[in-house]
């Protein structure tokens, strides 16, 4: 039986689809392989002094960059060969999923529904909730006073404002935006009572605006950030924890926090202890 032009067109059609396929074209490549290839693309905020910031000049500085670095150093790739990746909350496990990121160092802390999509390695820093206000505010000194109808901003994606409705204050107006920066800018010009968020990225914030904004209360949850990356990459994962051990045994650790988050006054914590679930 002879096919008609229509007929042949559809044929090779399917047949370069299937050549496509077979060539693995959408194979994924864990991070270790990146890695040898002497390349990574890494996530981290853009937007957190003293944690992951892109500064005017186009550099990158904070601890998570540092910690960021120091694993690359150890999968084998140079600070040049990396590139950096804006990782909002919201989109972590997306970029992780798609393969845009290699992995995501970027104040993301480690829960058991993260895992059911993303692999962590770590933790390398361990941290708690707080708040932000305004200097001259003395009505907000931990969460239960933000009753009575405050606002309260924290970003989209992350999880510390609805704890503070669910756990503290039910009648709280919750805010979301983006990004911390866009919380921060509301809370200075009066838009919003107070930010919330984990302490160690407050400071950074208050830091930033000396004499403007200042962190109240005591911290009233734990978070490790670990190293977000593919699920199921167990050999990089491991690797990365390897990375870690040696970067707090080594010195590097409590360096990079002293050089980076040390300015804004939090204090050095204990180095956490890396859990290989």
């Amino acid at each position: 039986m002879r096919l008609t032009r229509v007929a042949r067109f559809g044929v090779a059609v399917a047949a370069l689809a299937f050549v496509a396929t077979a060539c693995g074209g959408d194979e994924e490549k864990s991070a270790s392989e990146s890695a040898q290839g002497g390349s990574l693309t890494v996530g981290i905020k853009f937007d957190q002094p003293g944690l992951g910031q892109r500064n005017p000049d186009g550099t990158y500085s904070g601890f998570d960059v540092e910690v960021a670095k120091y694993v690359a150093g150890k999968l084998g790739v140079q600070p040049d060969g990396i590139t950096w990746k804006e990782s909002p909350s919201a989109q972590r496990e997306t970029l992780i999923q798609n393969g845009e990121v290699d992995y995501v160092v970027a104040t993301y802390s480690i829960t058991d529904a993260r895992k059911e999509k993303v692999d962590f390695a770590g933790p390398y820093l361990t941290t708690g909730q707080s708040l932000l206000v305004r200097e001259d505010n003395t009505e907000i000194t931990g969460p239960e006073s933000l009753s009575g109808g405050k606002k309260l901003c924290s970003v989209t994606g992350s999880t510390p404002a609805q704890r503070v409705k669910d756990q503290y204050a039910q009648d709280v107006q919750l805010q979301e935006f983006d990004t911390y920066s866009a919380c921060v800018e509301a809370l200075r010009n009066g838009a919003i009572d107070a930010v919330t968020t984990d302490a160690v990225i407050l400071a950074g914030y208050a830091a930033q605006y000396p004499g403007q904004l200042k962190v109240v209360g005591d911290t009233f949850s734990t978070e490790n950030y670990g190293i977000g990356l593919a699920k199921g990459d167990t050999d990089t994962r491991n690797k990365i924890n390897d990375a870690i051990e040696e970067m707090i045994a080594d010195g590097s650790w409590q360096a990079a926090f002293e050089s980076t988050i040390g300015p804004s006054g939090y204090p050095l914590p204990t180095p956490p202890q890396v859990n290989r679930y």
